[in-house]
This record gives C-alpha cells, structure tokens and sequence, in this order.
C-alpha cells in the first residue's frame, strides 16, 4: 500500500515534467461535455493535398505565422522570432479515419515540429519530434483533456527526422489506434488501455500541422526541460511538409454531439454532401493565358482587329499632336527671335541717343504668343542715381567714357547739395538743413531732354562772375562746404531761377553777376565775402 501511494507521488510531481505540452497548447471554443455546440463540419471523403501551391480555399486556416509553398519542399513552417508557431489547422473533422504526413521536422534545441489532432472534448493523438533529437520521435495521446504522463512514447528512426522526409502514418478506429513510420507499425493503442475507454480518443477530430518553441524562456521549467533545453532565437528554424492524404471513415455533412458524455455513441451524422468537399473539387479559378486559351477563333479574331484598331489610331493621334507641336514650336522659335530683334534695335537707339537703358524710364507693350500682335501697353518709370532703387551715382556716364571723362549726372538729390547763406529770391524759407538750402531748381524728368544747351564734358562751363580776375576768389564748383576758408569738391548743378543759358543774368559780364553788381550781397547769391550758395562756377 505504501509502494503504491509512494508511485502515486511521484506520477504527480513528474506529470509537469513528462508530459507533452501540446496538450496545453490546445483549447476549444465550445465544450461539449458542458454545454450544447454547434455541429462540426464533417470531411466525409478521402482527398491528398499537395502542399506544392497554396491549399483550395475554405479548407485550411493558418495560425500564429505564416505558412509558405513551393514546389520544393511544399508547405514551410518557420520561426524566425520568439513567439512565433506557424500552424496550419484543417477546417473540417474527421470521424474515425486515416492521416498520412509526408514531412522533414526542423532542427534545433527546444524546437517541436507536431502532427496534432484534436477533437472539441480535448480527445488527442500526437506525433512530436524534439528538433535537439536526431533518433527518436515521439507519440502521445490524451482523453478528454487528462494529462498522463505514461501516454508517450520514444521510436526509434533510421535516419535524422531532421534531414529526410518520412511518412508517419496514424490509423484509428473505436477498436483501435495505431502508429507507423515509413509504413512500418510502431504502436498500437486499444481502448481498455486507455484508463478503460475513459481517455480513448473516440471523438470527430480535426488536422493541426505546425511548429513551435518549447525551449522559448517564456515556457514553464517542465516544457524548456522536456523540449530539450532552451532554444537560441538567433536563427530561424523549419519544418517542411510535402503532403497530407486524409481519409474520414464516415460519410456525412456535419457532425454533432447528443449528449455530454464525449463518447463515440454519443455522436450523431447528418447526411449531406460536406461543403470542404464542395471547396476541395471546386475548379481553380483560371489564369489569363486559361481564359484566353478557352475563347473561340472567332473571339481571337474580333480581339485582334480592335487592338490593331487602336494601336492605329494612337499612332494617327502621335503623329498629328507631333506636327502641330513642331508648327507651335516654329512659330514661338520665330516670335522670340523678333522680340530678341526689336530689343536689339532698341538697345541700339538708347547707345545712339546717350541713355542708359538700366536706368531710365522704359515703355513697353505686351503680346500675344499667337497672332505677335500687342494686346497692352505700359510704361516702367525708372529710379534716381543714388536712390535704394536706382543706379548708384555717377555709375553710367551719358557725356563720356573713361577715367578722364568729366562726370554730369542727369539727377541730383538735394539732399546732396549742402548750401549755405540764404533762400534764393522769391522762394519761401526751406528747412536748414546743415546751414544751408536745397537749390530752387529741381532736376529735370527723368527720360526728359534738359531744357538748356549741356556743357561740353570735356570742358566745364566757366560761370564765374569775372574771368579777369584771377586774385578774386578761387573758382568754385558749386556751393563751398561748411569748412572754414576752404572750398569742397568740385560740383555740377542746375542753374539758379532764370539765370540759363540766353538770360541776361547768365554769365559774365551779367549786370547782376560779380563784385559791386547790385545783387552781389543778396542773401544766397555767392557774395564774394560770404558763404553764398549761388555764383562761381557750376
């Protein structure tokens, strides 16, 4: 009694240890040994399916990775991360049946390539290859979920399950399931030995195919242990099936439970055709070179002369879009090269007349890319030298060229003339502006031609108030500076109110010019003895 309570301990401290993990690895939506369930679609045929291309759809559904096809080595299951099992897992049951795995497991420490079934009660039947074992494999079973941990067992392989493929073949019927390797039979279960019939795997099942890490560090120590070790995620791991014949022993459209009790008696056959047969003979759906291959000569005929068709017509429409985009293009080429004429001409005129045509002002038309006629006119007027917008000063020179020529800007900015003394006569007081005046006469219009003959460039115009006398006082150009006994630099500017050229005031010999005339101390007009802002040379 001791021996037997003693055996019992140990069971269950080895059970977490012993027995294969897929057992919790599976689960089931709706129990019926708890509850009513909806019925399972039943296979009711026997169909091989090649994994070499992707399975007819409505019959498999994959899991928790993806599962890949070739003509190859068929279906490949692989993991590439932690946390990844790629599964396949039939849409259909089978009740009683047949399953034939053509397969290579994957290599690796703690890798588990599984061939599952699976039934709603937790009824299973299991081939497991460990991916660190390279002689053994192993089979398993479990009843209505109840672990136990004598239900597996090791076989013996001829060579590496890793390496080659291998046929492993699982035959079950209510008197028996049986186990084989390359159509050699290892095992061989019968219901009495299944705690009575009680754990008897007895209910429809369905077909899990996959892959998964129980060495993964996030398993339990019992499962890292029974996969073998922990699994090294650094390289991905794969498994291969070429195909899977299956065989359902019973013929029928669904299959349901009457009861709770999870036996075999206890479930009920609708008769019908199975909709996974219907899916499985369905006809690929045809390639285009299919559908082609299928139309009448007729058809092919029709097709090929609205094409040609086309294809005549685009060239028609090339052709005409090509002239009349050389026609456009000739026409722009020629407007452009007679507006590139028409500013050469006018460049030319502005050269001949002494304007600078960066800064004058310009009159302009526009026109029309089409007929080259000006459909508006407008006029740009330009910016003073010296201005933020305009030329610097004395940037072109209209009266000459070269270092030696005598500069006369045709603008002037008063506020470039300090004067000194007075306001000339008849003009209100401007604003002093450092001691002096802003001289009465503004600069012409700018584009405008002076309204008095222009001195020679080359030869300033002598105004002072008496060529003869030389001890007089020194030539002035323009108004003095604020220095005292001293003369700025030499300036140009606009003559004073009625003294240009042809006025009696203009000049020497002017009764109104030079010392002792009556106007010689008038405020502003260049005494001899004081800071005028008139007189002397301009």
């Amino acid at each position: 009694m001791a021996a037997q309570l003693l055996l019992m301990l140990a069971a269950a401290l080895l059970s977490p240890i012993l027995i294969s993990p897929v057992a919790a690895q599976l689960h089931t939506d709706c129990s019926p040994l708890n509850e009513t369930c909806p019925p399972d679609p039943a296979f009711g045929t026997e169909h091989t399916f090649i994994f070499n291309a992707t399975p007819p759809a409505g019959v498999w559904n994959t899991t928790a990775g993806v599962v890949n096809f070739n003509a190859d080595n068929g279906a490949a299951f692989t993991i590439n991360k932690q946390g990844e099992s790629p599964t396949l897992i039939s849409n259909f049951y089978f009740f009683f049946g047949r399953t034939e795995v053509i397969m290579k497991a994957a290599p690796g420490t703690g890798v588990i390539s599984s061939i599952v079934w699976s039934s709603d009660v937790l009824d299973e039947v299991d081939w497991e290859f460990k991916g660190g074992n390279t002689t053994h494999v192993f089979s398993n079973y479990f009843g209505k979920g109840q672990p136990d941990f004598k239900n597996g067992v090791d076989h013996p392989v001829k060579t590496p399950p890793q390496n080659d493929f291998h046929n492993y073949t699982c035959v079950w019927t209510k008197d028996k399931l049986e186990w084989y390797i390359d159509s050699e039979h290892v095992r061989t279960l019968v219901p009495k030995d299944a705690n009575n019939t009680l754990n008897y795997p007895q209910t429809p099942m369905k077909l899990s195919l996959g892959i998964w890490a129980g060495g993964d560090p996030g398993q339990p120590k019992g499962t890292i242990e029974w996969a073998g070790g922990a699994t090294d995620f650094s390289k991905p791991y794969s498994m291969f099936v070429k195909s899977a014949r299956v065989e359902d022993f019973s013929t029928g459209k669904e299959y349901s439970y009457s009861d709770h009790s999870g036996s075999w008696e206890s479930i009920k056959i609708a008769s019908g055709n199975s909709t996974v047969l219907e899916n499985i003979n369905r006809p690929p759906e045809k390639s285009l070179s299919d559908k082609w291959n299928d139309l009448p000569a007729a058809t092919k005929t029709g097709v090929y002369a609205g094409a040609a068709g086309v294809g005549a017509l685009l060239v028609i429409a090339l052709i005409f879009y090509y002239f009349k985009q050389r026609r456009r293009g000739k026409a722009e080429a020629a407007f452009a090269a007679q507006r590139q004429e028409q500013e050469r001409m006018e460049l030319e005129r502005f050269k001949k007349e002494g304007r600078n045509p960066d800064a004058l002002a310009f009159d302009g038309a526009e026109y029309d890319s089409k007929t080259g006629m000006a459909t508006a006119t407008y006029a740009v007027p330009d910016s003073p030298p010296g201005s933020s917008a305009g030329p610097p000063e004395k940037a072109w020179d209209p009266m000459g060229s070269g270092p030696g020529a005598a500069a006369m800007p045709l603008l002037r900015d008063e506020a470039m003339s300090p004067r000194h003394a007075g306001p000339a006569p008849g003009f209100p007081n401007p604003p002093s502006r450092n001691n002096s005046y802003a001289s009465p006469i503004r600069s012409q219009s700018p584009g405008l031609p002076p309204q008095y003959p222009l001195p020679n460039p080359q030869s300033p115009v002598n105004r002072s108030f008496s060529p003869s006398n030389a001890n007089a006082a020194p030539l002035r150009h323009g108004s003095p500076g604020p220095q005292a006994g001293g003369y700025g630099v030499p300036r140009m500017n606009s003559p004073a109110p009625g003294r240009g050229p042809g006025s009696p005031n203009y000049g020497p010999g002017s009764p109104n010019r030079g010392p002792g005339s009556p106007h010689s101390q008038r405020p502003g007009y260049g005494a001899y003895g004081g800071n005028g802002g008139y007189g002397g040379m301009r």
